[in-house]
This record gives C-alpha cells, structure tokens and sequence, in this order.
C-alpha cells in the first residue's frame, strides 16, 4: 500500500513548513490528486491519520480534490477526458501521439494551521 509512504510524505512536508513557522496545530491538508497518481482516496485518509499521531498534525483533515486526466492530441490539436482505464488515443483522428495533460497530480496545495501567540514584552523585559 504505497498510500502509507505518501501520507508520511506528507505529514514530514507539512512538519517541516510548520514548526519552523510556529504552528502549534495544522487542522488541515488539501491535496490535489490527478485521476491517473494511483492513489486510492479511501486508503490514504486512512494512512493519513496514522501518519499523523503524535505530530503537529495529530486530528488534521485531509481534504482532496480530484484532477480528471486530459490527454491533447499533437496533430489535431483535440483534447478529451482520458478516463479510466486510460483512453491514450485520440478520438477524433485516432492518433497514437497523445499528450497527457493533467491527471498525474500529486501536490499539496494549502495547509491550514494555528501559530503561536505572539508574546508581547511585559514592561519590565523592555
């Protein structure tokens, strides 16, 4: 289940932003997952969770936004939804030279934390 490796990839990424940053929470992850990453929304959330016990993003969402594949033909210039299973050739001209435009995405696209309160120097530390 390579989700696992993901989601701790994740959770390291957003840990290494936020605690330098000075969250004291994350409460949420929004990735952008392309229909063809292979990656199973279920199993990932899942692995999510597990992933972040004990960090900064202990209790965090996950929140993720499908990318439909879309493929664009070279010498036609047509594009088309890809589907799944992946339909590589063209449509319209049958042609075998498909360009895949979207639908690989795997990319964090906002993390939602709180920081710390910002201390403010009492008369007598001034």
């Amino acid at each position: 289940m390579h989700e696992m490796s993901i989601a701790l990839a994740v959770v390291d990424q957003v840990e290494g932003a936020a605690r330098p940053a000075g969250a004291t929470a994350v409460h949420s992850v929004r990735l952008r997952v392309g229909e063809l990453a292979g990656v199973v929304p279920g199993a990932l959330a899942f692995s999510f969770e597990l992933a972040c016990a004990g960090t900064v993003l202990e209790g965090a969402e996950l929140v993720t936004e499908p990318v439909a594949a879309r493929a664009r033909c070279e010498p036609c210039a047509d594009t088309w939804p890809v589907g799944m299973p992946p339909q590589l050739s063209c449509p319209g001209c049958g042609g075998a030279t498909a360009e895949l435009l979207s639908g690989r995405e795997l990319q964090i696209v906002s993390v939602c934390w709180n920081d710390a309160p910002v201390h403010a120097p009492t008369h007598e530390e001034r």
